[in-house]
């Protein structure tokens, strides 16, 4: 696994750990710890739908994969404490027998979970934010016409802006600051841009 990228994200290549992560309590833990840190698997299990006993056989099965490691010892040094390996992760399909597949199985199960994120934003957060905070939020759809090579560019250029917030540590956090959930998702249409090109979405 490698995370040579501006965000610090895991990269995963390899079909065996995509059908891993292809489950809804192993992408729960991986969110979970990647956002409140290290965890034993006791503290996990209330959050991801699962007891402490599957939670550790989860935590080990990402382990196998380099997708969570063993963190420094809490205040009981006997719990065995996890913390996710970079800051999140991503994968493509490569040319190994059932990546295609497996990459497929994992995209799936990460629509189905991040489709519930705005309503349920829209539902129980947004009604509470100050209107400063409620004018930048929502929703941007927006219909561009670009080659395989533009659309790398485009999401080397998002990540290299988004990158110095990423990383900025928390004593660097200015002063009224939240946490923002920022979703992209790229999705190329069924055909060449041969007709339509007025920019209609």
């Amino acid at each position: 696994m490698s995370s040579e990228n501006p965000l610090g994200d895991v990269e995963v290549t390899d079909p065996r750990a995509m059908r891993a992560l292809a489950h809804p309590v192993r992408l729960a833990i991986l969110e979970r710890l990647r956002l409140h840190g290290a965890a034993t698997a006791s503290e996990l299990a209330p959050h991801v739908g699962a007891t402490p006993t599957v939670a550790s056989w989860h935590l080990r099965h990402l382990a196998e994969f380099g997708l969570v490691r063993d963190a420094e010892p809490g205040p009981d040094r006997r719990k065995r404490r996890w913390e996710a390996v970079g800051r999140g992760f991503r994968f493509a399909a490569g040319a190994e027998e059932g990546s295609a597949e497996a990459a497929s199985a994992l995209s799936q199960l990460m629509f189905q979970r991040s489709a519930a994120l705005p309503a349920r934003w829209m539902a129980e957060v947004e009604p509470e934010l100050p209107l400063e905070w409620r004018k930048l939020s929502g929703l941007a759809n927006t219909r561009v016409v670009l080659s395989p090579a533009e659309l790398a560019e485009l999401e080397e250029a998002v990540e290299q802006l988004l990158a110095p917030y990423v990383h900025r540590e928390r004593a660097d956090w200015p002063a009224g600051a939240r946490a923002v959930r920022l979703m992209r998702y790229a999705l190329p249409e069924a055909t060449e841009a041969t007709e339509n090109l007025d920019g209609t979405p």
